[in-house]
């Protein structure tokens, strides 16, 4: 009779056994595939860099059509299509371990893209994402593209430049940043260099493991600000994106929101586009001081007396204007391939209320607000009156924003108004008529933001 009532309970117990071994092999086979086929991949993808283009045959691809790869280059089309489809399998076995090991869900892997042009406030609301931990933000990476490779304003040079943007950003937001090799000058050897821009401004650039020992030997035109790091390792950098959570980058050679269709419709991307703008008066007043050799017809005109102002500046400010503009409407109008993809943004409801319109970016992005970046936006935002220099990030928002008014001549602003109202009338910024109302406090030069900016 002991034997029969034991019996029962030590079957179960087998059975059981049985099951959890069972998913302990399955857990055992898909990290195994894992491996496996991480190594494949970073095999095609250390191919694939071997073949990819020059600047210059990059330019030319792009001159008519938009190409990741020459058509009669077979071979570099079919591993750019193993490499997407090993990604994707990689993608869908981590999540089904996610599930076998019961980890939590971290989400989605997001792409933040902050589109802006020079002196709108850009590199303080970069921070945003900066301070992220999970975020593998960087600043300014265009920069080295536009260094490199030259392309005359107007026409088809324009939207070829913009053609090569698109298409290194999509790689830098797939966090291949070896495309940036091409670029940077002089050349990194065995993948490393001194002279990534303003390297310090990306955290992620600065912080275990991309931050190595220094050398003493080696200068550092582009340093971390908090730290002493060796020359950067590109490909620690990879590795560090691909290990981050969510990429953002900020940059402010982009105005052509139209162009980014590729992105926001790659299915390897899951991208958001926050266009932050500001009055361009403000924007203006701030390009004299910061840029004061380049706006110097602008200082002279603007002198009673003095030359009068070539109609060259007129229209490249009125250009400004309208492609800032038009990318605006476009965003706006809510086309399909990017409902749900784009914010726009202006910088003086951001000083006003920085941690609100945080919360509002993030919740748009669809990631989650930290307390280390409710800290940070607490304590850069509250400076001394005295204590915010040109490029800095830490300022007393709530009346830094506003400063321009007391320094630029009504001369300036009002032609600032005749040729950008129709950009300004889109954002929200009133008109003064006079001397005397623009340098009035208690007259608001900003109407109400619209809640249909965020689509």
């Amino acid at each position: 009779m002991d034997i029969r009532r034991t019996l029962p309970q030590d079957f179960w117990e087998l059975l059981h056994c049985l099951k959890m071994r069972s998913k302990y092999a399955i857990l055992l086979v898909f990290v195994i595939g894992l491996v496996i086929i991480e190594k494949e991949n970073n095999f095609i993808s250390r191919v694939s860099d071997k073949l990819k283009q020059s600047p210059q045959a990059l330019v030319e691809a792009n001159g008519t059509e938009i190409s990741p790869a020459p058509v009669e280059n077979g071979s570099l089309a079919s591993l750019q299509e193993l490499d997407t489809a090993f990604s994707q399998l990689r993608s869908r076995l981590h999540n089904i371990t996610l599930q076998l090991t019961g980890s939590g869900d971290p989400g989605p892997r997001r792409h933040v893209l902050l589109m802006a042009t020079t002196r709108t406030g850009s590199s303080f609301v970069g921070e945003f994402f900066n301070q992220q931990g999970s975020i593998f933000y960087l600043f300014e990476p265009l920069w080295h593209i536009e260094r490199t490779v030259t392309f005359e304003p107007g026409g088809a040079n324009a939207v070829g430049s913009a053609l090569v943007y698109r298409d290194v950003l999509k790689q830098l937001l797939l966090c291949d940043l070896y495309i940036l090799e091409s670029f940077i000058s002089p050349a990194p050897e065995g993948h490393l260099t001194p002279f990534m821009f303003r390297r310090g401004s990306s955290r992620s650039l600065c912080e275990e493991p991309v931050c190595t020992p220094s050398s003493k030997k080696v200068f550092e035109k582009y340093h971390c600000k908090n730290r002493r790091c060796g020359p950067l390792n590109i490909t620690l950098a990879v590795e560090a994106c691909r290990h981050k959570q969510h990429v953002a980058l900020k940059t402010v050679r982009i105005r052509q929101l139209e162009f980014l269709q590729p992105l926001v419709e790659d299915p390897r991307l899951d991208v958001r586009i926050i266009q932050l703008v500001r009055d361009p008066r403000a924007v203006l007043a701030s390009r004299i001081v910061a840029f004061s050799g380049k706006y110097e017809t602008w200082k002279k005109w603007a002198s009673e007396g003095e030359a009068p102002l070539q109609e060259e500046e007129v229209q490249r400010l009125r250009g400004n204007c309208e492609s800032i503009r038009l990318s605006a409407e476009l965003g706006l109008r809510r086309p399909g391939w990017l409902r749900g993809r784009y914010m726009l943004v202006r910088y003086e409801d951001v000083a006003r209320a920085p941690l609100q319109k945080a919360e509002e970016m993030y919740r748009f992005a669809g990631l989650p607000l930290t307390p280390q970046v409710e800290e940070w936006i607490s304590k850069n935002t509250q400076a001394p009156h005295d204590g915010s220099g040109v490029y800095s990030t830490r300022k007393n928002s709530s009346e830094q924003f506003e400063k321009w008014r007391f320094s630029i001549p009504f001369k300036l602003a009002q032609l600032v108004q005749d040729v950008c109202a129709p950009a300004m009338r889109l954002f929200g910024y009133k008109l003064a008529d006079s001397p005397t109302t623009l340098a009035n406090r208690s007259f608001s030069l900003l109407e109400e933001a619209q809640p249909s900016w965020v689509t």
